[in-house]
C-alpha cells in the first residue's frame, strides 16, 4: 500500500466563503499515482470546513444564510467565546458543516456523484489556512 500526503493553503478575500477545491484534490491523486483507494481532506483549521454539495452559487448564499440563522456572527457579545475573540459564531458553523470528507478513488479518479464536488467552508477567513490532503491505496 502507498501513501501520499498534500497541504493545500487558501486565503479568503471575505470573512465567509466556499470554494470548490475538487480539481486541487483530483490533482493531488495524479500526483500520487494511486489508482485505487481512499482519499481523505480534512480542515486544519477549526473555523474552516470540508464537505461535499453541488457548486451552486444559489446554493452556497443558501448554506451561508442558513449557517447565519443557527450562529449569527453579530452581535459578538452573544458568545462567550468573544471575550478575546471574535469568532465564536464560526466555531459553531464548522461544528455543523464538518471537518473532513473521504472519498473513494477508483482508476485514479474521484468516485464522486454526478453533482457532488468537494468545497472548503471558511468561517473566520481573509488569513491562509490549510487544509490536508491524504491518500491511501495502490
Amino acid at each position: 500500500m502507498k501513501t501520499f500526503r498534500e497541504e493545500l493553503w487558501f486565503e479568503t478575500q471575505n470573512r465567509r466563503d466556499i470554494t470548490n477545491i475538487t480539481t486541487d484534490v483530483e490533482q493531488c491523486i495524479a500526483k500520487s499515482e494511486i489508482k485505487e483507494g481512499l482519499v481523505l481532506v480534512n480542515a486544519m483549521h477549526i473555523t474552516a470546513s470540508v464537505f461535499i454539495n453541488d457548486d451552486e452559487s444559489g446554493l452556497h448564499i443558501d448554506i451561508e444564510d442558513w449557517l447565519e440563522k443557527l450562529a449569527p456572527e453579530k452581535p459578538h457579545s452573544q458568545y462567550k467565546h468573544n471575550s478575546y475573540e471574535d469568532n465564536g459564531d464560526a466555531h459553531l458553523k464548522r461544528s455543523v458543516m464538518g471537518r473532513e470528507v473521504v472519498v473513494a478513488v477508483t482508476n485514479g479518479k474521484l468516485d464522486l456523484g454526478p453533482w457532488e464536488q468537494i468545497l472548503y467552508g471558511e468561517f473566520d477567513g481573509m488569513r491562509r489556512k490549510k487544509v490536508l490532503v491524504k491518500i491511501i491505496g495502490e
